[in-house]
């Protein structure tokens, strides 16, 4: 809008009329959202219903797919593969059990075994379930586990046992930064990724796991086409206390019209999925909506 328009407009209607114009013209001439569908984390669902009608709740709020977690029974697997099927809720993600118990950056090589079993299982869980992808915290730095050890532990297991695991049943495996005192700037994340000169190997990004020490924009711009998929969180940080708050999606800290715009940069991001508290029908559907309008490409609050 030029100046002169500006005065034209401010003259002939009342400011708060022309603001809201200002608001719907802004709206309008926003990118279309990108091809990326909605997902819901299975624990956000009511644990009470069966696996079939948990399935049908997502469906009916408005999510179009479902990541899970790790299922070792085979039955259950089973029936969780007809539930998807029955409503038509995708399943496009497992997120992996095994990896804060039995970490594959551990020194441990009885506990690195465990790590790689878990990550099997998790692999053939997403096979059965035609997901593309399985969640891998890739490494966590202890007292016993040096930065780099985490990674050059990390690194070896995933080319040598998990790269081949997952390229026999086409699944790509996402890591992702999470509070593991591990890949801490989008430039080592980058490094990180780059390192496996793999397409089985992504990057899952999580939105709200940077707000301690960076900016979701600047990590998602950075990694770019390296992502595959987004969690998506909020919460308000006291960066002086070390203390954060949980928040409704758009009502916390980030900035999620420029985390909108910086998903413009990742043209492989497929999903995003909702890792917040979960909640009954009426609650669900409010969390739709905040994804609808973050995918929209304005900040998603009534």
């Amino acid at each position: 809008m030029s100046r002169r328009t500006l005065l034209k407009s401010s003259a002939a209607v009342p400011l708060a009329g022309w603001l809201e114009a200002a608001r719907a013209s802004e709206l309008a001439q926003a990118p279309a959202p990108p091809n990326i569908k909605r997902a819901v984390l299975v624990s956000m669902l009511p644990k009470e219903l069966s696996w079939h009608d948990r399935f049908a709740l997502a469906k009916a709020v408005g999510f179009d797919g479902i990541e899970m977690q790790t299922v070792t029974d085979q039955s259950q697997a089973e029936e969780i593969a007809k539930a998807s099927q029955a409503t038509g809720l995708v399943i496009h993600s497992v997120m992996n059990s095994d990896h804060w118990r039995y970490p594959i950056s551990s020194p441990d090589p009885d506990v690195v075994k465990k790590s790689v079993a878990g990550m099997k299982t998790s692999l053939m869980n997403a096979a059965l379930w035609k997901a593309g992808n399985v969640l891998l915290v890739p490494a966590v730095v202890e007292p016993k586990t040096s930065y780099a050890e985490a990674w050059s532990r990390s690194v070896a297991v995933i080319k040598q046992q998990l790269i081949p695991l997952a390229e026999g049943v086409r699944v790509q495996i996402g890591v992702e930064e999470v509070w593991n005192k591990f890949l801490l700037s989008p430039l080592e994340f980058n490094r990180y990724v780059d390192e496996f000169q793999s397409p089985w190997i992504r990057a899952y990004f999580d939105v709200g796991n940077v707000v301690f020490y960076g900016y979701p924009q600047d990590w998602i711009r950075t990694l770019g086409n390296r992502i595959t998929r987004v969690h998506l969180k909020d919460f308000t940080v006291d960066r002086g206390k070390g203390t954060f708050e949980w928040k409704h999606i758009g009502e916390g800290d980030i900035d999620w019209v420029e985390v909108r715009k910086a998903l413009d940069a990742a043209p492989n991001v497929t999903w995003v999925t909702t890792e917040i508290s979960g909640g009954d029908k009426a609650y669900l559907t409010d969390v739709v909506k905040r994804v609808d309008r973050f995918l929209g490409g304005f900040k998603p609050v009534d």
